[in-house]
C-alpha cells in the first residue's frame, strides 16, 4: 500500500508575489488523483508534532520564540515567511508528517509526504523558507524509538541541506549525503558527510552518471537501515533559482534510479518533495509528480 501524506494545512497563504509557489501543495495530490496514479485512500493526514518532539532537534529558546511570536525581524527575514501561529502549526504537521512517513515506509516499502525537505532549518534558527528541519527531527524520533540503526539522508535538491549538515554533524549513526549546486545558496555550506558540488548547467548524463557512481558505493559502506530522500525539482533547467540544466525525463531517471536502487537493496524509504522555482507552477508539480509515479511502480496499489 502507497501511504502519502497530505493536508490541506500544508498549504498557506502567502502574498502572491511571493517567490514561494505554495499552490504547488494542493496541486500535486490534485494532478496524481486525476491522473489515476493514487486514489484517496492512500493520502492520510498526519498528526501535529509535540513540543517533546520538536525539543529532540530544535534548541528550547527557538521554540519558545516560535509558540511566542516573539522572532526578531532580522530572523524572519532569514525564514523568508510571512510568520505567524499558523504558519508555525502547519510547520509541525508537516515535520511530523516526515516521521509518519518513515513509519508507512518501513511497513510497505516507500512512503511520500506531498511537502517536507525543510534542509535549511538549524537547531536554533530557520532560514530559506524552513522553519523546523523535518528530516533531521523524524531521523531523531526513528533512532531514539529504536525504529532505525544507521539512516542516510539523500538530499538531491539544489541547494545544499545546510540545516541537515549542522544538526547531523557529530551523529555517526545518520550520513548525510547532498548534491548540489557549487555556486549557488547557502553560500556558507557547513560540510555535510558528502557533499558533491556541481557547476552551472549540469545536465542529465553527468548528473545521473555522479549519481550513479555514489549512491550504491554509499549503501554499501555505511549499510543504511532507512534512507530519506529529499527529492527537489530545482535542479530543473527551467528553475530560477536552481542553475543546475536537467530535463523533466532527466529529473524523472532522478528519482528512478534513488527508488530502484533502495527497493533493489531492501531499504526503506520516506520521500520529501524539497524545493521548486520554476515559472510556471504546472512544471513544479509536474516534476515533483515523477517519483510519485516511480513508487506507485515499485509498491503496488
Amino acid at each position: 500500500m502507497l501511504k502519502i501524506a497530505h493536508s490541506p494545512l500544508f498549504c498557506r497563504s502567502v502574498p502572491a508575489s511571493h517567490r514561494f509557489p505554495m499552490a504547488k501543495y494542493d496541486l500535486i495530490p490534485q494532478k496524481l488523483l486525476q491522473e489515476g496514479v493514487i486514489t484517496p485512500d492512500n493520502l492520510f493526514h498526519p498528526q501535529l508534532l509535540s513540543e517533546q518532539e520538536i525539543l529532540t532537534t530544535h534548541t528550547a529558546d527557538y521554540w519558545h520564540k516560535l509558540k511566542t511570536g516573539t522572532l526578531t525581524d532580522k530572523e524572519i527575514r532569514k525564514i523568508g515567511l510571512p510568520m505567524s501561529a499558523e504558519l508555525v502549526k502547519r510547520e509541525r504537521y508537516i515535520t511530523h508528517a516526515t516521521y509518519e512517513c518513515a513509519l508507512y515506509a518501513k511497513e510497505y516499502g516507500i512512503s511520500l509526504s506531498t511537502s517536507g525537505g525543510t534542509h535549511h532549518g538549524f537547531a536554533g534558527h530557520g532560514e530559506g523558507f524552513c522553519v523546523f528541519n523535518d528530516v533531521c527531527v523524524a531521523s531523531n524520533l526513528l533512532l531514539a524509538r529504536g525504529q532505525a540503526k544507521r539512516i542516510l539522508s539523500v538530499d538531491l535538491d539544489v541547494h545544499q541541506g545546510n540545516g541537515n549538515a549542522s544538526i547531523m554533524a557529530h551523529n555517526p549513526r545518520v550520513f548525510v549525503f547532498s548534491m548540489h549546486g557549487k555556486k549557488n545558496y547557502p553560500f556558507i555550506k557547513p560540510p555535510s558527510d558528502l557533499d558533491i558540488e556541481l557547476d552551472d548547467g549540469t545536465g542529465d548524463d553527468e548528473y545521473l552518471s555522479v549519481l550513479a557512481g555514489t549512491l550504491p558505493r554509499l549503501i554499501h559502506e555505511f549499510c543504511p537501515d532507512f534512507i530519506f530522500y529529499q527529492a527537489g525539482v530545482d535542479v530543473l533547467a527551467t528553475d530560477k533559482l536552481g542553475k543546475l540544466s536537467l530535463s523533466m525525463q532527466g529529473c524523472h531517471e532522478r528519482d528512478e534510479m534513488v527508488l530502484s536502487v533502495a527497493h533493489r537493496y531492501g531499504i526503506p524509504v520516506a520521500v520529501v518533495m524539497g524545493g521548486g522555482y520554476s515559472d510556471d507552477v504546472d512544471t513544479v508539480v509536474e516534476g515533483h509528480c515523477g517519483v510519485f509515479r516511480v513508487a506507485r511502480g515499485l509498491v503496488g496499489g
